[in-house]
């Protein structure tokens, strides 16, 4: 409270300096514009010598106002009449412009500022758009083909981008994209000559960043907590590469060729960009010369390949390009991917035992995707989402977890099984098998596919899961030998009956040591369900909710009987319309299932109507009703006897007979959504591939990007981490007021097309030209701001634009840094945002101008004055901010640049904020000439 306290305090004293200004010039303005009225009435009289000495008075006055006036006009443009703000490139202006009030120029300010606020939310907006377009740009994967030591081989995906180089291009284009584009527009905006307003916005922003958001994220860590930079040595390259980025603006301002900009400093301030990325990139891959340019790869713990060490990659010279990667590392950590998931899954069944398989998968998934690293752009895209009531991402989260499992379960998974340059695989077909406790024995069906004309061999055992070896079943191992031209091998286990009622129980068969000639594929972990025999069962639809292909003619949908197989029993069903209409999307049915002894699944049979609809999806409920024993089964007969009993009087066994009616399980209404046609992904193995949080992120039709654009979702507190379903929550009044003030962009964005579309290439395309004409029209407003206000552009740019193009970022951190393990997304992406902006803001800018300029014969002027003060104040500062991170990691009882003890992250968090007040005051200081250097 007490940092808030003086935060507010030197605020209000900064803007006390800007209003005395203010009221000294427009005091001045309003004397003049007296004297010009009177300078009117004496012009009817017949002039004294004195009128002569006043009038001449008046009109020197009248050419003092002008020069004052016109001092945001574009150089070499003239103007008809003099004193009147300079056109801008897009914002028509308001007129008229000569002899306004101070009343006039309040309102007009007003205005001109609300309109660079509505601004600034749309940028946010479409910037979130081209964040994701980013997102996925940087997410694609490709195939390729692993040899272990031992010369076996097996499939895995691998990224194309590499991370740092990823956060330092695209991902800090897509934060600073506002900020460099406002350089660049400005430069054509002023017939290439210098302004004021591109290059305050990118200092001031850097200084926003650097001391504001780094205080924030520091104090507003959880309580007890703190976080480190991981990727230390990217940190200190993209930090010392931003001090050096400005000391060498301030060099070619002041020092190099004084108020000249040179073509070859502009072009050699472009190229410092890549430069700088490929530096952080050599201290990312710890090399010094990069002369070896294998593609290494290591495992995220999403189970996709990225950029890594210590391994390389052969390229292989056939036709189809296939990339061979050789290490033992990798290959490693890809098993434990997939074991990681299937551990998951194991511990799901653990905790939920009434649930099936699809549904322990779909968890797991959710699980899997929340869990992954999260990007830049995904914090950036929370925070927006969060300000302009479009709710929580941990919703897209489930739904994109529930359509990755219903997408897979959709279709069948196929192998070309007659393509000899396969790798030799081995799996369990199927994967999940559901028996009775009375079964006796059952077989286990081990396939091989791919070349098959060799000998292969691979081991199995079974484990326990909530089922024991020895009471429930009879544990096995052994060796299964495949000959020439065999392509499976099956075994049998036995399975151990006995007349106690129990929950259904599971365990598991698992594949390993196979043969140098062959690889085990997913899935290599079999999954055996033990029904019981002595209940007469749970009956429950398998999904909450499946996706159908309108192609698949008639749908056949599955009722499940578990926990008991006992006896006859009836079930009802029937179906009931929502979006899809019966007679027109499907034939509704209705009837009656009958399960025998010991049958533990039944279906029911609905046609699909195929209309071959483009984006076709509609839905419809399935219900079941209450189950009902058979009236000739003579488990009924027994209960009605029991039934009849005093309850002191039943017998335990009697007690179990009266457990074992039929009832009802969680599912008794599944909803069919029928898609339109179309070729779903391939296999329950790309669910690790698929858990990737930047899937999340994007689009894959307008009609989704639309529904978002119109629904009002409330802000879910609960954190993404959180296991807790996210429960029904109803819209409040801020959500409401959010979502209907940003509904123009909402709607207006929604037309742009999804990232699916192209990999997201015509997204990225078509976002940052609509950032670009967005950012034109803040360039005109806060030009016109400025000028009604008598605010110089430099001002304006480090007060104002800095502040609200700044504002999404500011939020994006604060989650960052609340909800990652580490603080490189909230202080890494910051240094490193300030780097790009100067090198490929400032850059590309000054040497577009600089070659108009040395083509046309002239030279490119820019005044070192408030630029050049601004950038050395900035220097110093940055290095005392710096400083005082390395400071808290070094020191034993912080050891972390966020967090730690609670008297030392806020002191801490004042210097960073004191350093950002100090600069914008004697910043705007020497501005005015208040400040002479």
């Amino acid at each position: 409270m007490l940092l808030m306290r003086k935060t507010v305090r030197s605020i209000a004293t900064f803007a006390l300096l800007l209003l005395v200004l203010y009221v000294k010039t427009h005091t001045f303005a309003l004397t003049t514009g007296q004297a010009v009225d009177n300078s009117a009435s004496y012009s009817s009289l017949n002039e004294t010598s004195s009128d002569v000495i006043h009038n001449r008075f008046v009109r020197q006055v009248n050419d003092d106002l002008d020069e004052q006036e016109t001092t945001t006009l574009r150089p070499g443009v003239e103007v008809e009449e003099l004193g009147t703000c300079s056109e801008g490139l897009l914002l028509p202006l308001w007129l008229p412009q000569r002899h306004i009030s101070v009343s006039d120029r309040a309102i007009r300010g007003f205005v001109y500022f609300m309109l660079m606020v509505y601004l600034f939310v749309g940028v946010s907006i479409i910037s979130d758009r081209f964040m994701a377009s980013i997102e996925a740009i940087t997410s694609i994967e490709r195939n390729v083909v692993v040899r272990g030591p031992k010369g076996e081989k097996q499939t895995m995906r691998v990224r194309i981008w590499n991370e740092t180089v990823a956060n330092l291009t695209l991902m800090a284009l897509g934060s600073s994209a506002p900020e460099i584009l406002l350089s660049v527009i400005e430069i054509y905006a002023k017939n290439f000559e210098s302004g004021d307003l591109g290059p305050g916005t990118i200092v001031g922003s850097a200084a926003y960043n650097l001391f504001v958001i780094i205080a924030l994220c520091m104090v507003l860590i959880p309580k007890g907590e703190k976080r480190r930079i991981k990727h230390l040595r990217v940190f200190i390259v993209t930090a010392v590469l931003s001090i050096i980025a400005y000391i060498w603006l301030w060099a070619i301002l002041s020092l190099i060729s004084p108020g000249i900009i040179e073509v070859w400093e502009g072009v050699l301030t472009l190229l410092m960009f890549p430069a700088t990325v490929l530096w952080a990139y050599i201290a990312e891959r710890r090399l010094l010369v990069y002369k070896y340019m294998d593609k290494n790869y290591r495992m995220n713990k999403r189970g996709t390949v990225v950029a890594g060490e210590q391994d390389s990659v052969e390229m292989g010279g056939d036709d189809k390009g296939k990339q061979f990667l050789r290490m033992s590392e990798s290959a490693h950590a890809y098993d434990e991917a997939r074991m990681e998931y299937i551990q998951l899954l194991s511990e799901l069944r653990q905790k939920f035992p009434d649930a099936d398989l699809e549904q322990l998968e779909m968890m797991a998934q959710e699980q899997l995707i929340t869990r992954g690293n999260k990007s830049r752009a995904f914090y950036r895209i929370q925070a927006t989402r969060k300000l302009i009531g479009s709710g929580n991402l941990m919703r897209k989260i489930q739904e994109r977890a529930h359509d990755d499992i219903t997408r897979v379960k959709a279709q069948i998974q196929t192998f070309n099984d007659d393509d000899d340059d396969m790798p030799t695989r081995i799996y369990f077909e199927p994967g999940h098998y559901t028996v009775m406790e009375n079964c006796g024995e059952f077989e286990v069906r081990v396939v091989r596919r791919g070349d098959i004309s060799g000998y292969s061999n691979v081991q199995f055992e079974t484990q326990d899961g909530t089922a024991s070896a020895g009471s429930d079943y009879v544990g096995k191992s052994g060796i299964l030998t495949f000959p020439p031209g065999v392509d499976e091998q099956r075994f049998k286990i036995e399975i151990i009956d006995d007349d106690i009622f129990e929950e259904d129980e599971c365990f598991y068969i698992r594949l390993f040591n196979p043969s140098a000639n062959a690889t085990i594929y997913v899935p290599h972990t079999a999954t055996v369900m033990i029904l019981d025999d002595d209940h007469a069962g749970i009956f429950a639809f398998a999904d909450a909710v499946i996706d159908v292909n309108e192609s698949v003619g008639v749908y056949v949908l599955s009722v499940m009987r578990y926990s008991g197989a006992r006896g006859n029993v009836i079930v009802p069903y029937w179906t009931e319309d929502e979006t899809a209409i019966s007679g027109r999307h499907y034939h509704g049915v209705r009837g009656e299932l009958i399960f025998e002894n010991n049958v533990t699944e039944k279906f029911i049979l609905i046609p699909i109507i195929e209309e071959s609809t483009y984006e076709k999806d509609v839905k419809f409920k399935v219900n079941i009703g209450e189950p009902q024993l058979a009236p000739d089964d003579e488990l009924l007969a027994e209960i009605h006897n029991v039934e009849k009993k005093r309850a002191e009087d039943l017998t335990d066994l009697e007690r179990i007979l009266l457990m074992s009616k039929p009832r009802n399980g969680e599912l008794t209404t599944t909803y069919i959504r029928i898609r339109e046609s179309s070729e779903f992904k391939t296999t329950v193995d790309k669910l690790v591939a698929r858990a990737n949080v930047s899937a999340v992120l994007g689009t894959s039709t307008w009609k989704e990007q639309f529904k978002d654009a119109l629904t009002v979702v409330p802000g879910d507190e609960n954190d993404l981490d959180a296991e807790e379903d996210v429960g029904e929550e109803v819209p409040k009044c801020v959500d409401y007021i959010s979502h209907f003030i940003c509904l123009f962009w909402k709607v207006l964005f929604a037309f742009v097309p999804p990232t699916d579309i192209c990999g997201g290439y015509v997204t990225f395309v078509i976002s940052i030209f609509v950032i670009g004409v967005l950012t034109a029209v803040i360039g005109d407003a806060a030009t016109y701001f400025g000028c009604v206000c008598n605010i110089k552009d430099s001002v304006t740019a480090i007060c104002f634009v800095a502040l609200g193009t700044s504002i999404p970022d500011t939020f994006a951190s604060i989650i960052a840094a609340k909800q990652d393990a580490t603080a490189d997304n909230c202080i890494g992406n910051v240094t490193g945002s300030n780097a790009v902006n100067v090198f490929l803001g400032i850059g590309l800018a000054w040497s577009i101008a600089s070659i108009y300029h040395a083509v046309n014969g002239s030279t490119f002027n820019v005044e070192p004055g408030t630029i050049g003060f601004a950038v050395t104040l900035f220097c110093g500062e940055a290095l005392i901010a710096i400083g005082v991170l390395m400071f808290r990691r070094s020191t034993k009882s912080i050891r972390a640049e966020l967090g730690g003890p609670f008297i030392s992250k806020w002191l801490h968090a004042s210097i960073l904020l004191l350093l950002w007040i100090v600069y914008l005051i004697v910043s705007t200081l020497e501005a005015y000439d208040i400040i002479i250097v």
